[in-house]
Parts: structure tokens; C-alpha cells; sequence
């Protein structure tokens, strides 16, 4: 019989990061991997308050054995050819979730 560990890391392979849920593919440092997006939990991570015109800022989640070493707050990121800036990075049970800037040239 499998343990709850082993039925969470199920559940997150089979629907929360599936493509055809809630998964979107993204290049993370040059790694193709799988990624959900949240933009809800974003704007209240921010306050309910919205980004300058000259920020953007991405929250997602993603199984930790697919991203690259976790770095620290001000480090660089790139993902699909952005270099974003790390705001926050947590690791739980497998999964991570990283919030990230990017400045916009306007």
C-alpha cells in the first residue's frame, strides 16, 4: 500500500502539474519542464495591489526535482528566455513555488 508522501507526488504528476489541467510548459534555465501558473495567489501574495506598468511579476509552481538548485531571494531566474529576479522561493512535499519580477523596458 502506498503512503500518503507517495499519493501526494502521484496526484501532483497526474493533475496538478497534467497538461491538460492546469500545467503549462515552460523553459526553466534552459530545462524544459512543467509549471502551473497563479495569478490569484500573486495579486493577494501582493496585497490585492497591482504591478507599475514597468513590473511584471509570475508566482508558479513546479516539482522541486525539475527546477535547478534553489537560489535566494535577488538571485537571477530565467525562464523562456527572461532573466527574472527570485522574490521568494518555498519548497513543500515535492513541490515549489516561486515568485519572480522582471523589469519591463518600456
Amino acid at each position: 500500500m502506498e503512503g500518503f508522501l507517495e499519493q501526494v507526488a502521484q496526484d501532483m504528476a497526474d493533475v496538478f502539474l497534467d497538461l491538460d489541467f492546469f500545467g503549462v510548459e515552460a523553459v526553466v534555465e534552459g530545462k524544459k519542464i512543467l509549471i502551473v501558473l497563479d495569478n490569484d495567489k500573486l495579486k493577494e501574495k501582493q496585497g490585492g495591489q497591482d504591478l507599475a506598468v514597468a513590473e511584471s511579476a509570475t508566482l508558479f509552481y513546479a516539482r522541486t526535482q525539475d527546477l535547478p538548485p534553489r537560489r535566494a531571494a535577488g538571485e537571477n531566474l530565467n525562464i523562456n528566455g527572461r532573466e527574472c529576479i527570485i522574490d521568494d522561493w518555498q519548497e513543500d512535499m515535492g513541490l515549489s513555488t516561486l515568485t519572480l519580477q522582471e523589469n519591463i523596458v518600456v
